[in-house]
């Protein structure tokens, strides 16, 4: 849209295409040559509804729209991996925090199930997947390190500081989780939102 100047009236379609493309009341203010408070006056004016705070940052996080695509017409297999990828985060996932789809576990191969879920089916790259480790502090941090690298194939330097926690309690511990923990991370609020209709409608009663 062309700059206009301060006593243009912009269009209800010309301010709702601006902020619906992600733009900020500060940003369109500077487009239209104006003060943010007149732009909030428009939009009042025009009852164009405004983004949540949460719903704001997602926008910022995200200025090309959605960094996923659940794909549909799924065979199959693919429909196997949708149940096992549910599944996983219904036993092990963070139901939690809002903004965010974690699993943890000791078991690579579950994580690489999950993780095979979140990129084939719901087309999530793989890149913006986070990891971390938490291992006790007697383990040895490199080699906990070489250990989640390999299986997951991911570089080393993703995982960050590993955190190194007291045993807890005796017994085989080492033996059951000699290389701790790791968590994969998905940061993204609609996708979490999505899995957890998803996860309530196939999983949960009610």
């Amino acid at each position: 849209m062309d700059k206009t100047s301060s006593s243009a009236i912009p269009s209800r379609e010309a301010l709702s295409t601006l902020y619906n493309q992600g733009k900020s009341l500060p940003e369109i203010a500077k487009i239209l040559i104006c003060s943010p408070h007149k732009v909030v006056y428009w939009m009042r004016k025009y009852n164009i509804p405004r983004r949540s705070y949460s719903e704001a940052l997602y926008v910022k996080l995200n200025p090309h729209g959605d960094p996923f695509k659940i794909k549909t017409n799924l065979s199959s297999t693919e429909n196997y991996l949708l149940g096992l990828g549910i599944g996983i985060y219904w036993g092990e996932g963070n139901k939690a925090h809002k903004n965010a789809l974690r699993v943890a576990n000791s078991d690579p191969e579950l994580l690489i199930a999950f993780r095979k879920f979140i990129v084939q089916i719901c087309q999530f790259p793989i890149e913006r997947i986070g990891s971390s480790i938490v291992c006790f502090n007697d383990s040895n941090p490199g080699e906990v390190l070489n250990f989640w690298s390999t299986k997951l194939q991911i570089p080393p330097e993703k995982f960050g500081k590993i955190v190194q926690i007291p045993p807890q309690g005796k017994g085989t511990y080492k033996r059951k989780s000699l290389y701790g923990v790791c968590t994969l991370t998905v940061g993204n609020l609609k996708l979490k939102r999505w899995i957890m209709e998803k996860l309530n409608s196939s999983f949960l009663p009610g």
